[in-house]
């Protein structure tokens, strides 16, 4: 599904999206639940990807990191996430809460984690942004008028809705990260979970409320 030009929302990680970038290079951003990794590379081949040069985990959840080993080893990649979600990504901690019991059901073999994000950091136009809540180390990007939001807020059939308690890791500063895309230019919301959304009066109402 291409939401704008560059900007493709993959079909073959309909549970928790990956979107492909393309620009100077090829970008993903997650990789989707486990066992998808064949699905989406017959998918990028389709699009006529065979490189990637970027991989950016919005956080460490086990539906964005599925396929990231994989998909690093295919494709030689560079892997980023933050540093604060960095240890649950590479297995040297174990998730907190409800998260625990899926770490311990759904076993993933760990990506290595090239470089952590910097302040202010971007991949060509592609702009990180700290927004922590649903973990520790939560980020979106903003790609020129897109914003890839991961799982600050799900997306379904055109409402804005967050995600419960039991799967957040504080929820306080969830808000507070809702808050700050009051003052960001964008035209597309990129959920992982629902549909992409473009701006509109219900965006504005639920962004007004935190």
């Amino acid at each position: 599904m291409t939401i704008t030009e560059g900007v493709t929302m993959l079909q073959s990680s309909a549970g928790s999206h990956v979107f492909l970038v393309q620009a100077d290079e090829n970008v993903l951003i997650d990789t989707g639940n486990p066992g998808e990794f064949d699905a989406i590379w017959a998918e990028l081949r389709s699009l006529g990807v065979d490189s990637i040069a970027h991989i950016l985990l919005t956080h460490h959840d086990v539906d964005h990191i599925g396929n990231a080993r994989l998909l690093q080893e295919k494709t030689g990649a560079r892997m980023w996430a933050s540093q604060e979600d960095m240890p649950f990504i590479v297995g040297d901690k174990l998730r907190p809460g409800i998260k625990r019991i899926i770490q311990s059901i759904v076993r993933i073999n760990p990506p290595y984690v090239s470089g952590v994000y910097s302040p202010n950091q971007q991949f060509g136009d592609i702009r990180v942004i700290p927004a922590s809540g649903h973990t520790p180390g939560h980020v979106i990007f903003l790609y020129r008028h897109v914003l890839f939001i991961g799982d600050l807020f799900a997306i379904k059939q055109g409402n804005l809705r967050l995600f419960p308690a039991y799967l957040t890791w504080n929820s306080e500063k969830v808000l507070q990260s809702i808050a700050l895309l009051k003052n960001l230019e964008f035209e597309w919301l990129c959920p992982a979970h629902g549909q992409p959304l473009q701006r509109n009066d219900a965006v504005e109402r639920f962004l007004c409320q935190y």
